[in-house]
């Protein structure tokens, strides 16, 4: 495993990390707690020592299994969390605004799930744009990290230009967004602003919820449960955390072009090619890919050990993106 420095946080932290909203056990189907843990402990052992979780996976659940792996290992892990869509759930829509009382509940409930004293990162949850603007939020987790309840403090974000909008706070130490081969623009107009600003970069949804893969057929069915049954065409929430925002059938013609471009072998998968090209970006800091079976957690990892993809073939998939992928991008981009 390579390590790379998260922002101006100054941490190295795994290049391969784990993004954990499966272990919540409500939106990829059901994991239970014993292949959680052994998820947990498999990623670890493999040099993973980035975790990223939230307060709304399972309502707690994610977080608390991660709680429970932190007593059970003797090895430096940073955990980063989110705030902010509790009570987007909770009250069937966001509040008018975000208060003191709100998320002093949030992040003590995330410690206490958690089982430290103090967040290494907590982040705000893709929360709407006109509150990011307001800066109101900002100020809020800046008053928790004086108070030293969190070390660090970044945004998920939705958009490019909500991405653009946190790094005017000097406060910002890092950004999640999603980004693979489908959501290529965020290279070009996002990446360079924060490694100007040495705003740390997590790329989530970096295999575009399993077609970048490229094991799906047309026709295939998810779970009820699955968001990629019930979030397929952003009916629950945001199309962009579900396939990236390409229509399934649609994402398995695409996936199939760049299998062409990216060749993977017998000893190297497609998956690892995806998450390599994510890896060729110097300013993304951590790629967090989930797994629910230990075989996808090793297989994630061991993409830190490939060598970087030719620049031939990163101009065939910019060619790719521009002519037959840009087009079909659903959603907040």
């Amino acid at each position: 495993m390579k390590y790379r420095i998260l922002g101006r946080t100054g941490v190295k932290v795994s290049e391969i990390g784990l993004g954990t909203w499966q272990l919540g056990g409500t939106d990829w189907g059901n994991v239970d707690e014993k292949d959680a843990l052994m998820i947990l402990h498999k990623s670890v052992e493999m040099g993973v020592n980035f975790i990223d979780t939230a307060d709304v996976y399972g309502m707690g659940r994610s977080e608390r299994l991660i709680g429970k792996f932190l007593k059970e290992t003797k090895e430096k892990v940073y955990i980063a969390t989110k705030l902010g869509r509790r009570e987007w759930i909770e009250n069937n829509g966001w509040p008018a605004k975000y208060t003191i009382e709100m998320v002093k509940r949030d992040i003590e409930d995330s410690l206490r799930n958690l089982g430290v004293d103090c967040l290494f990162l907590e982040q705000w949850h893709c929360i709407p744009t006109e509150m990011l603007k307001s800066g109101e939020a900002f100020e809020l987790v800046e008053n928790f990290k004086k108070k030293g309840l969190l070390q660090h403090w970044g945004c998920s974000i939705e958009s490019i230009e909500e991405g653009l909008i946190c790094m005017e706070h000097p406060g910002c130490e890092t950004l999640q967004v999603i980004f693979n081969i489908f959501r290529q623009k965020v290279s070009t107009d996002l990446l360079p602003v924060a490694k100007q600003k040495n705003v740390g970069i997590i790329a989530r949804v970096p295999l575009a919820s399993g077609l970048l893969a490229g094991k799906f057929k047309k026709g295939h069915k998810f779970s009820e449960k699955d968001h990629r049954n019930y979030n397929a065409d952003g009916t629950a929430f945001n199309v962009g955390e579900t396939f990236a925002g390409v229509p399934f059938e649609k994402g398995v013609e695409l996936a199939e072009k760049i299998k062409e471009i990216l060749n993977p072998t017998d000893d190297i998968s497609m998956a690892q090619l995806a998450l390599r090209w994510i890896l060729d970006h110097d300013a993304v800091s951590t790629v967090i890919p989930g797994a629910t079976k230990i075989e996808q957690a090793t297989s994630n990892a061991n993409a830190s050990l490939l060598s970087p993809l030719s620049t031939d073939v990163f101009e065939k998939l910019r060619d790719l993106y521009k002519k037959e992928i840009e087009q079909f991008i659903r959603g907040k981009y």
